[in-house]
C-alpha cells in the first residue's frame, strides 16, 4: 500500500460506513458489492491494526518469560494475570476527533500511544517495580513515557504504574517499532479501577449520587493502599525460601540473562 493510500484509508472507510448507515433504507446493494467494498477499504485497515496485536503478543511473551524466571528463582509468580487489548476503530476516531487530528494512519502512529495495551496484575507492589526494572533492562525495549500513579495517585484515588514503551515486531519483509502501553498494578488496585471505570461511564445516575460515590471511592483507594502496604510488610517478614539465591534486582537480572 502506498503512502497516499495509507493517508486516505481511514477517511475512505469512515465515509463508506457513514454512507451505508445514513442511507441504508435507500441503498440497494447486494452481498458481493458489500464484500468488495470491505476488501477495498476495511481489510487493509485491519492489517494496520494487526501490527498492534503482534506487539501485544511480543509483550505478553516477555512478561511470561519473566514470570517463569521469577518462579524458578523465588519459588513464586509475581504475575497473577494479564489482560490485553487493541483499541477499536470507533475509539480511535473519537480520540482523533477530541484532539482535532486528521483521520490518517500516520496520525494514529504519531499521536495515539495506547493503541495496544497490556495490563499486568501482581500480588504485591514490590513485584510491580521488579517487573518494571527487568522489562526496561531488555535491550529491545525503549521507554517513551512513565507515569507512576502508585507513588503519585490521581485525585480520584487511582493507582497504577503506566509505561509507554516501544518494541520491535518482525514482519515478512520488514521490522517495525510499535508502541505499547503497559499498566502494572496490584489485585486490589485493579479491583478498584474496574469499579471506578463502571461509575465513570454510568449514564443513568444523577450528579449528586455520582459525587457521593466518587468520594466513597477515594476513601476506598486509601484503604486499599494501606492494605497493599500491610500485605507487603507481612510478606517481607516471612522466612525466605530461596536461601543462597539472588536477592537484589541486579543479581536477579544477572541470573535471568545467564539462564
Amino acid at each position: 500500500m502506498s503512502d497516499k493510500e495509507n493517508d486516505t484509508l481511514i477517511s475512505s472507510a469512515e465515509k463508506l460506513a457513514l454512507n451505508i448507515a445514513g442511507n441504508r433504507s435507500e441503498l440497494h446493494v447486494n452481498t458481493d458489492q458489500m464484500i468488495d467494498a470491505a476488501r477495498k477499504y476495511i481489510t487493509p485497515f485491519e492489517s494496520f491494526f494487526e501490527m498492534y496485536s503482534c506487539a501485544i503478543m511480543e509483550m505478553e511473551t516477555k512478561f511470561n518469560v519473566l514470570n517463569k524466571q521469577f518462579s524458578l528463582i523465588y519459588d513464586g509468580n509475581p504475575i497473577v494475570y494479564m489482560v490485553s487489548r487493541v483499541k477499536d476503530i470507533f475509539s480511535v476516531l473519537k480520540k482523533l476527533d477530541s484532539k482535532k487530528l486528521p483521520h490518517t494512519v500516520e496520525s494514529i502512529e504519531k499521536n495515539i500511544k495506547d493503541m495496544a495495551g497490556v495490563r499486568v496484575v501482581c500480588s504485591f507492589i514490590e513485584d510491580i517495580y521488579r517487573l518494571e526494572k527487568c522489562l526496561l533492562s531488555q535491550d529491545d525495549v525503549t521507554l517513551i513515557e512513565k507515569k507512576d500513579y502508585i507513588a503519585n495517585p490521581k485525585p480520584s484515588g487511582y493507582r497504577s504504574l503506566h509505561l509507554i514503551v516501544s518494541i520491535p515486531i518482525f514482519l515478512e519483509h520488514d521490522k517495525k517499532d510499535i508502541t505499547v502501553e503497559v499498566q502494572l498494578r496490584t489485585i486490589a488496585m485493579d479491583f478498584w479501577a474496574n469499579l471506578e471505570h463502571k461509575l465513570k461511564y454510568k449514564k443513568n445516575i444523577d450528579q449528586q449520587k455520582y459525587n457521593e460515590l466518587s468520594r466513597e471511592l477515594v476513601d476506598c483507594a486509601q484503604t486499599i493502599a494501606s492494605l497493599d502496604e500491610r500485605m507487603q510488610n507481612v510478606r517481607d517478614c516471612l522466612p525466605k525460601d530461596n536461601v543462597g539465591q539472588p536477592q537484589t534486582i541486579e543479581e536477579l537480572m544477572q541470573d535471568i540473562m545467564h539462564n
